[in-house]
């Protein structure tokens, strides 16, 4: 019976120190999302960055929720990702509101 709990005991430490760091950011973006081409850009380039493990885009609340393994890559790293197809990220810190420029009038695409 002892070897039985001791059995279970090391397998439950091994589980638990091989567990994913798995963490959300979410983010605003410059220029802001204005269409599905804007989300489409979006996903399509965030997607392929080290760690990422989904994206969710919002247009009316202006959010990028960005779910990855923080043991791959970190916050920091994900942010500049969008420099390299001419976006900045800001996270959001919660309960945030963003609101969206209608004044600009034009897709970050175009």
């Amino acid at each position: 019976m002892k070897k039985i709990l001791l059995f279970l005991c090391v397998l439950f430490l091994a589980v638990t120190s091989f567990g994913k760091n798995i963490k959300t950011l979410v983010v605003t973006t410059t220029p802001q999302m204005h269409c599905e081409s804007c989300e489409n850009k979006i996903k399509n380039n965030i997607r392929f960055e080290k760690g990422v493990r989904s994206i969710e885009t919002d247009i009316s609340e202006q959010t990028v929720t960005i779910v990855y393994d923080a043991d791959k890559t970190s916050e920091d790293e994900i942010i500049k990702a969008f420099t390299k197809f001419n976006y900045t990220a800001r996270k959001i810190n919660e309960g945030e509101k963003v609101e969206m420029h209608h004044e600009d009038g034009k897709c970050g695409n175009m």
